[in-house]
């Protein structure tokens, strides 16, 4: 493991942001996040860690194919889902993959993804993966990327989620408000019918949310619930 300290910080942000995801109920005993370190380079958690007790020794380094190139564990079988993503994304810097209740729910009957309060505008929109199937293969990592477009987030009908962005950051809040918007939106459907932003109340949110100092608020929330 390298000594060097913006590496030590990568790998730790990583730790920090899977126990938060763990202990919201968005990552269980499975699920995986990574930061891009060179084009060929990603760091990962190990496929086989506890995500509750993670330390920076579950961390691994690996290429794009799979190889292991620093750590002691294997990666996940789903690496391919972040190489996929990274290899036709140039802007994206880290990945988080996870298997959130509510917004898995919304895929299992086919309803779409609407932004009902006004973070759940972030995420979207929100293209869907008509497959439930493992993100295990180049074939789906290509499918999925595919599937996400030019987008910072998209579900995996019956699977899961995926969120990306210029940090590690970007992607741990919009994987937060993605989950809570779905669970909202989930819950107001027992009610009734929810109302749904409109494209200029979408705007307007986006606008005044997509704010790196409203982010990293939102982050150091989760964390301090860790420390």
């Amino acid at each position: 493991m390298s000594d060097q300290p913006s590496d030590i910080h990568m790998r730790q942000q990583l730790v920090d942001c899977i126990r938060m995801l763990e202990q919201a109920d968005i990552i269980d005993y499975n699920g995986h996040c990574s930061i891009r370190l060179a084009e060929d380079r990603i760091l990962i958690n190990a496929g086989n860690c506890k995500r509750a007790v993670l330390t920076i020794e579950d961390i691994v380094t690996i290429d794009m194919s799979g190889k292991l190139i620093e750590g002691r564990a294997n990666p996940p079988l789903e690496f391919h889902l972040h190489a996929g993503i990274y290899r036709v994304r140039p802007d994206v810097k880290a990945v988080v993959h996870a298997h959130p209740k509510w917004s898995t729910y919304l895929t299992m009957v086919g309803t779409p993804y609407q932004p009902v309060f006004a973070q759940g505008v972030l995420p979207g929109p929100v293209p869907v993966l008509d497959t439930p199937n493992s993100i295990n293969t180049r074939e789906m990592a290509d499918r999925l990327a595919a599937t996400l477009g030019p987008h910072p987030s998209a579900l995996m009908k019956s699977h899961g989620a995926v969120c990306v962005g210029e940090s590690l950051i970007d992607a741990f809040v919009l994987a937060t408000y993605l989950e809570e918007n779905a669970m909202r939106q989930y819950m107001a459907m027992q009610i009734g019918k929810p109302y749904v932003f409109s494209a200029e109340e979408q705007k307007m949110a986006f606008e005044k949310l997509w704010s790196a100092s409203l982010f990293q608020r939102t982050w150091d929330h989760f964390l301090s619930k860790l420390k």
